[in-house]
């Protein structure tokens, strides 16, 4: 999966794929192996070179992709952008008229549904949550609207791409 993190003022380029333990990650060409556990819901412990980090990653993101971390204690703010998702979006909220498809970025499972088919939502609400590469992520509407579809259940196992939600 590409990405780019903003930290700051600088700008990282990550593309990360995940192993039998961990993941490999590469931060702006750089690669890194990573063993990775999950002792809690939101808390990540990263191995590289000998050295542990502890990361506990806030389950909340604002609408512009900003979440916060502390690792090892140290706060930081992140703005995560996944570049698919700008992707033939145009300008402002006309693009968002009409049928709006929520899909798994990646593979993973399904560990909660937030609203049930027919309910109203604003732009932002949480739909459904994924679990991959062991992080939970909240998955939310894009527009205002009502949900149509719901594809898949609690404990369902999701492939990228998959639509998992539809709203209208």
């Amino acid at each position: 999966m590409k990405m780019k993190a903003e930290i700051g003022d600088e700008v990282f380029e990550i593309e990360h794929s995940r192993t039998a333990n961990g993941i490999i990650a590469r931060v702006n060409g750089t690669r890194y192996e990573l063993e990775v556990s999950e002792p809690e819901p939101n808390v990540l412990v990263f191995k590289h070179d000998g050295k542990i980090y502890e990361v506990f990653a806030d389950p909340s993101a604002d609408l512009e992709g900003l979440r916060r971390f502390t690792i090892n204690r140290e706060e930081i703010e992140v703005r995560l952008i996944d570049p698919r998702r700008l992707r033939g979006a145009g300008g402002g909220d006309a693009a968002m008229d009409g049928r709006a498809e929520i899909r798994s970025a990646m593979h993973g499972k399904v560990v909660r549904i937030l609203a049930d088919e027919g309910t109203e939502t604003s732009k932002g609400d949480g739909i459904i949550v994924v679990e991959a590469m062991k992080m939970q992520n909240e998955l939310i509407s894009p527009k205002n609207g009502v949900v149509r579809e719901i594809r898949f259940n609690e404990g369902d196992t999701v492939a990228a791409g998959d639509v998992l939600a539809v709203i209208d």
